[in-house]
């Protein structure tokens, strides 16, 4: 199983679920549950604030995710969704599809996992650079 992101054409999963009504109830009740358990939304990559609406979801694991005959069904985890800005989602699917031991290697729990701390890394080595310049 690949963790790489496959063209939307032909991924029904990204062309049909992610513009489900199913979907979308699940993304509302998952900004609504992580306000009340935390107080706050931020990106897990870049810890900055966000909202529903600057922020995205990245699924860590699909399980909860089935289609039917009769449509999607939407029964995610909390903890298998972490919210991510539109940027910061990218540079993580685009360290999974460029890296062989994310993409293929591990589980997507872990790809995704080790490629926010990788990128998190980066952002506190280039922060400490700059401020080492001043």
């Amino acid at each position: 199983m690949s963790n790489r992101r496959r063209p939307g054409r032909d991924n029904n999963y990204r062309s049909r679920y992610l513009h489900s009504t199913a979907w979308f109830a699940r993304r509302d009740r998952w900004f609504a549950d992580e306000e009340t358990r935390t107080g706050h939304v931020r990106c897990a990559l870049c810890l900055g604030a966000g909202s529903p609406r600057s922020l995205e979801l990245h699924h860590l694991d699909y399980r909860g995710v089935t289609q039917t005959p009769h449509g999607w069904t939407a029964h995610e985890p909390h903890e298998d969704l972490t919210a991510l800005h539109p940027r910061c989602h990218e540079y993580v699917h685009q360290l999974i599809d460029r890296d062989r031991a994310l993409s293929g290697c591990v589980s997507r729990r872990t790809a995704s996992i080790q490629a926010i701390a990788r990128l998190q890394a980066k952002i506190a080595h280039y922060i400490e650079a700059s401020l080492g310049q001043q």
